[in-house]
């Protein structure tokens, strides 16, 4: 696919990529082989647990995008997405990535199909009264934010073996490095 050369254009296929390609493939990586248990384990009662931010996350997109960008009716309740506690019905990972992913997919859409004269616009979400490009941009700030939570509470309940890797570190450092040492920092004369 080729670069758009429209700024809106670029802008939103970026977005796209990031949510669909990257943020929600490691969500998909970090949960495999989670039980419900892990899903909904919290430290203490005053924490969230994976299972509230898959819920937040998808409550969040779909107000901010498919409301608030998108004219979806906004029926969002954001306090009952951290009150849920569903461990006892045995709700896992697959059933909220499922409804997250549905919902990242529909936004993308919103967000691609916006003319460039909307990115300017002002619109007002959750009492915010920010720009689309600034709705956009929180959407993915806040995914981004978010599955590095949800990321480390997975490595911290899979343990030790883990095996989530989101990067091959060998491959980067020998790109890196590649005309001098590894690992040396250089310093100017």
């Amino acid at each position: 696919m080729s670069a758009p050369t429209d700024l809106g254009a670029a802008l939103a296929q970026q977005c796209r990529a990031l949510l669909q390609l990257t943020y929600m493939r490691r969500l998909e990586q970090a949960l495999e082989g989670l039980s419900p248990a892990d899903i909904w384990w919290r430290p203490h009662a005053d924490t969230t647990t994976i299972g509230n931010l898959l819920l937040h996350l998808e409550g969040n997109v779909r107000q901010w995008i498919l409301s608030g960008l998108g004219g979806e009716p906004d029926f969002r309740i954001r306090q009952a997405e951290f009150m849920e506690r569903t461990e006892a019905e045995g709700v896992g990972a697959r059933a909220l990535l499922a409804a997250l992913r549905e919902t990242v997919g529909r936004a993308c859409e919103v967000i691609e199909r916006l003319p460039p004269e909307r990115w300017t616009e002002r619109v007002t979400i959750q009492a915010f009264d920010v720009t689309v490009l600034a709705a956009v941009l929180h959407i993915v700030e806040h995914f981004s934010w978010h599955t590095g939570q949800i990321t480390w509470i997975a490595k911290l309940r899979r343990g030790a073996g883990h095996g989530i890797a989101y990067y091959d570190d060998g491959a980067l450092n020998a790109a890196r490095n590649a005309g001098g040492r590894a690992g040396a920092p250089r310093l100017a004369p």
